[in-house]
């Protein structure tokens, strides 16, 4: 009975006044203010991994843990709070009902207080309409940046860390749809600022990947960047019962339950060392073709574990221990895998040599100083993007242009651009400077 009336206690729940958000709570009112140590855990999609879930914790180092959530109710409370072994002060859930939500000031005093965040589950399309660019990512993005806190998302929790991000804005998208066209109105990437983790800049992670497939529709959100933005971004994925967990030197543990279940997560990269980098064929209307002989992608595929004793270092991108390397393209809209080699940097070729690879297009003058430049070309343009060094869009020219044309970018600040050419069949780069 002591133990009943000492829960009853420790834990409420409230609808909030203005009804546009839910609390429940557990632990102790009073805000502990302590150190937490840091890093990322990110949880695929099915049920969360109990240790994973403990390094999660430990990293709060006792202090106050917050879940948001756009849907759901009080799951994770006890969970953290009494179950998983790991001291903590307290345990909130907030679930946002409404977009309207982001502007309470109870909930942004919470988010400054916490020392531990989890992203439940849930569509990730509505953490993206309710908090980007809004103060609940911008106070997130200050406790990751300034105070070290620890951050962790569960399926649509885990999809909106990277800094690039499927945001399911018109549903989610099956690899075999995304496949047989990029350009299909679901297969929805974004670059637009969100959470930021240095160690996931220019990552696009996904989740569930075992229940249903998901690596063709990873494959087209890496070629979409590169095609749309040149950025040759990398991916992290997990199968739906496994985990990964990142500490602040950069190295992730992988946790599963293998050998009892197959139990795989996914680190993918463009493959630096081909001469040519860009996908064959990404384009509206058409099945994705990124061959490049069998190797435009290279994978390391590692079990999960009990202990989590599988690591990958996200510092080299190349060192790790338990996995294999894989060879991953796409032939046709046909996903193809086979086993591969270690990706060697040294045979790498530099980024800036690829950029300036525009022919048959000139640009001039480059540097830019009086916000126009010059394109001359004999082929048929019908798309320009220009977009800044984080890969967000900043000027699109939509119009067929002719052979010789001045692009005003007057409106741009000094600084560094790539400029995408979109023809029919084909994509070309430039990087532009602008004084």
């Amino acid at each position: 009975m002591r133990k009943i009336i000492t829960i009853l206690l420790l834990s409420y729940s409230s609808l909030a006044f203005s009804q546009n958000y839910t609390t429940y709570f557990t632990g102790n009112t009073n805000d502990l203010v302590v150190n937490p140590s840091g890093g990322i855990c990110l949880s695929g999609g099915a049920v969360e991994h109990d240790n994973a879930m403990q390094w999660f914790l430990e990293r709060a180092n006792g202090g106050d843990i917050l879940i948001l959530r756009a849907s759901g109710s009080d799951g994770y409370n006890n969970y953290f709070y009494s179950q998983l072994g790991v001291t903590v002060n307290s345990v909130e859930t907030i679930v946002f009902n409404d977009a309207s939500a982001a502007n309470e000031t109870y909930i942004h005093q919470k988010i400054a207080n916490a020392e531990a965040i989890w992203l439940a589950g849930g569509d990730q399309w509505d953490y993206v309409s309710y908090w980007r660019e809004t103060a609940i990512d911008s106070l997130i993005n200050d406790g990751l940046q300034n105070r070290n806190i620890v951050i962790g998302g569960h399926s649509a929790g885990m999809a909106v860390l990277g800094g690039i991000y499927f945001s399911a804005e018109f549903g989610t998208v099956t690899s075999s749809t995304a496949l047989a066209n990029p350009y299909d109105s679901d297969v929805k990437i974004d670059t637009l600022p969100f959470f930021k983790n240095d160690i996931l800049d220019n990552v696009i992670t996904d989740t569930h990947y075992d229940s249903p497939d998901r690596r063709g529709r990873h494959m087209t959100f890496l070629a979409r960047a590169l095609t749309d933005w040149n950025i040759s971004a990398r991916g992290i994925a997990c199968d739906e019962y496994t985990a990964i967990c990142i500490d602040t030197n950069g190295i992730a543990n992988i946790f599963g339950e293998y050998p009892a279940y197959d139990e795989d997560v996914y680190f993918l990269q463009v493959n630096c060392e081909n001469t040519s980098i860009l996908p064959e064929n990404c384009t509206n209307g058409q099945p994705l073709d990124w061959n490049l002989n069998g190797d435009a992608v290279k994978v390391y595929r590692v079990k999960g574990t009990i202990d989590g004793i599988n690591t990958f270092d996200l510092n080299d991108w190349e060192t790790g221990t338990g996995g294999v390397w894989e060879n991953w393209s796409v032939d046709n809209g046909i996903l193809k895998t086979v086993a591969g080699s270690p990706i060697d940097f040294t045979n790498c070729i530099p980024v800036s040599t690829r950029e300036v690879e525009i022919q048959p297009i000139s640009i001039f003058p480059n540097p830019v100083t009086n916000g126009y430049f010059n394109i001359k070309t004999t082929l048929t343009i019908d798309n320009i993007l220009i977009s800044n060094i984080s890969g967000q869009i900043v000027k699109t020219i939509t119009n067929p242009i002719g052979q010789e044309e001045t692009i005003d970018i007057s409106s741009l600040t000094s600084g560094v651009y790539f400029v995408h050419f979109q023809t029919s069949t084909s994509s070309y780069f430039a990087k532009l400077i602008l004084d």
